[in-house]
């Protein structure tokens, strides 16, 4: 029976059709067990044909533990194709090819880690109301965990919300919901642009609650993967692939019992076309993840092209990575609102080389109504770097009655009142807070109780303990260098320039998107004077500085008042004195945005093999003298060229036939 078995199977593996010769060489010694748990998991590898979506099979029973190791040696698992890795992140092991015909970013581990951990508090949330108890593995209590020395009332109620959260309307837990099960009231996910699947895999295997999780991309190859990674991890049950234009695919869902519970879009570069289907396709309530990797665009190098993608103008400054987050929250607020719909941020944050949303999506008109008064222009002054902001609309309440009104303005005049200087216009840009205080500490609660679930647990903690710190109402940051660097004096230290502030009695806090930033509630004039008082104990030599500079006419005028700086208790925030990691660490060389994917594929996807092929091409140039360039080389004439006959460029001084002419 083997005989006759090993006989049949290239025949068997002939007629499939994703199956190579150089796989069927490579395993001729298998059973006829294993052939056909080899032909099972081929199936997988074939590419959507017709139909949207690769129809789900029966998961795979797991392994158990009394298998021994003799058994554990004859299971063939799915065969690797030529080229092709294994990526392990999280719990999930991705067949990946070394080609660049699929994107992957190892260093985005932490943007999936925060998103698995967001969706896991959203599904938990969501899923109370329905009567149904999400179960995380190695989480086993819910503890606060709060930044204060001391137990605030705030504290004490959140605690109690935790306690009390099946409570409030919610249905009492009738069912439990554990990770890597099917759960028929649970959560319909969308990945618009999956690329390899990794994160839909790791949705399926790390996040309870899911009814169903669709990876869809465009590309056929990369559909083709996303089913064979599925089959791989054995999520075929909850994890389907499909092949269609996103936003067609989005455009589909639009009816009210079609809609997705959670959207996640990260597409390479901006999101601005997926967008409006997003706002539409996302349930009541629903969750829609985005990430915009253009910083380029939204950081104020293109200001037209940013208006023609989120109809807001970015300016370059020194707070353009908070502008690019609420930028994008503006963009996303107005195509709701032409569907009657409008945002709710839970949390939004930049990271690294991108900006990551997680907003939520409902209806009502009369909310609607308040999207003018939350969105804002911008006047940055271009030589002090001093910013004030214009509300598009203003909103008067009298009781139950709200009154809408157009805003009044400017609130600048022709020219800046610290400088002299003009202004800049950029936006309108989202002016609400970007966070909800409350859901970012349920997080942060269980990423601190359960910090082995993630590989990036100690910088979540720290990027979502510096957002609970921050000011909610108080937009955009100034950084102390770029102060210090306008009136060209030493820049005074971070504790001492933010305990003047809060001497001054002015809010203050620290900004997750820059080192540097300070966030107060302090009007520029306040906090030039400050910089005025540090400059006397600092003094810079004014003779040097030009009469029509900023720092010229900022320090001809004397403080308004004295400024203290001795060090307040308050001004160092529990973040910084803990020493948690709250921005990113080199993790490896070249850890920026990688190439884009390409359909041929190539080989040498590194950055760093493409720098070592295209560095001392000069260098290497034939130097035959038929092929050396028709113009002169400038420093043998000047005297200084040590190349010789090596040397790309003429050597001979007599003139050429276009200098003859000239």
């Amino acid at each position: 029976m083997l005989v006759l078995t090993a006989r049949f199977l290239p025949l068997i593996t002939s007629h499939h059709p994703l199956c190579s010769l150089s796989a069927r060489r490579t395993f001729p010694w298998i059973s006829g067990r294993a052939a056909a748990a080899i032909i099972r998991g081929l199936g997988s590898m074939e590419p959507p044909k017709t139909s949207s979506e690769v129809p789900p099979t029966t998961k795979p029973p797991p392994p158990t533990a009394t298998d021994s190791a003799a058994e554990e040696e004859k299971e063939v698992p799915v065969g690797l194709l030529p080229g092709e890795t294994v990526v392990k992140e999280g719990k999930a092991a991705i067949l990946f090819p070394s080609a660049n015909e699929v994107f992957y970013n190892p260093v985005q581990e932490f943007n999936r880690d925060l998103t698995c951990a967001v969706l896991t508090e959203y599904a938990r949330e969501v899923m109370a109301q329905r009567g149904v108890k999400v179960v995380v593995p190695g989480e086993t209590e819910r503890v606060v965990v709060s930044l204060s020395e001391e137990t605030t009332e705030a504290d004490v109620q959140m605690e109690a919300d935790v306690q009390t959260e099946e409570k409030n309307g919610a249905e009492p837990p009738t069912e439990t919901a554990k990770v890597g099960e099917k759960c028929e009231r649970g959560l319909r996910v969308l990945e618009g642009l999956a690329a390899s699947g990794l994160r839909s895999v790791r949705f399926a295997l790390e996040v309870p609650g899911l009814r169903s999780v669709t990876a869809n991309d465009f590309s056929t190859k990369a559909a083709a993967l996303i089913a064979r990674n599925a089959e791989y991890n054995g999520v075929r049950h909850l994890l389907s692939a499909s092949c269609r234009d996103a936003s067609m695919l989005m455009y589909e869902m639009r009816g009210k019992k079609e809609r997705y519970d959670v959207i996640d879009l990260d597409p390479y570069g901006s999101p601005s076309a997926f967008l409006d289907a997003a706002v539409q396709s996302v349930g009541e309530g629903g969750l829609l993840c985005v990430t915009c990797t253009d910083m380029a665009v939204m950081a104020g190098n293109s200001g037209e092209t940013c208006y023609s993608k989120y109809g807001s103008v970015s300016i370059k400054a020194k707070y353009c990575h908070e502008m690019a987050l609420r930028i994008i929250l503006h963009s996303l607020d107005q195509r709701a609102g032409v569907y009657q719909r409008y945002i709710q941020p839970l949390l939004c944050v930049s990271v690294d080389f991108y900006i990551r949303v997680f907003v939520r999506v409902f209806t009502g008109q009369a909310t609607v109504k308040n999207s003018a008064s939350k969105q804002a222009l911008v006047y940055n002054c271009v030589g002090c770097g001093s910013f004030h902001l214009q509300r598009m609309g203003r909103r008067t309440s009298n009781g139950k009655h709200v009154k809408y009104s157009s805003a009044t303005g400017p609130p600048v005049g022709p020219h800046c009142d610290i400088c002299g200087q003009r202004h800049q216009l950029g936006g309108p840009i989202w002016a609400e807070p970007l966070h909800d205080v409350a859901f970012v500490q349920k997080v942060l609660d269980a990423v601190s109780v359960n910090p082995s679930r993630f590989g990036t647990s100690k910088r979540i903690e720290g990027m979502l303990s510096m957002v609970t710190e921050e000011l909610e109402d108080a937009p955009l940051y100034y950084t102390v260098d770029s102060l210090s660097s306008t009136i060209h004096c030493n820049t005074p230290p971070l504790l001492q320039f933010r305990s003047a502030l809060l001497h001054a009695g002015h809010r203050v806090s620290l900004s997750h998107a820059c080192k540097n930033a300070i966030k107060t509630t302090a009007p520029p004039a306040d906090i030039w004077d400050i910089m005025r008082c540090w400059e006397k104990s600092n003094p810079v030599k004014r003779e040097k500085l030009s009469e029509t500079s900023p720092a010229f006419k900022i320090l001809s005028t004397e403080p308004s008042s004295e400024a203290c700086f001795t060090v307040r208790e308050d001004a160092n925030p529990q973040s910084r004195k803990r020493h948690l990691t709250r921005f990113q660490e080199n993790p490896q060389a070249f850890w920026g945005p990688k190439a884009r994917a390409k359909a041929g594929g190539s080989l040498t996807t590194s950055l760093q093999d493409k720098k070592k092929r295209c560095q001392n091409k000069r260098k290497n140039q034939s130097t035959e003298s038929g092929e050396l360039k028709s113009f002169h080389c400038k420093k043998f004439k000047q005297g200084t060229c040590t190349n010789g006959d090596k040397c790309c460029y003429s050597h001979n001084l007599e003139p050429t036939k276009e200098e003859k002419i000239e």
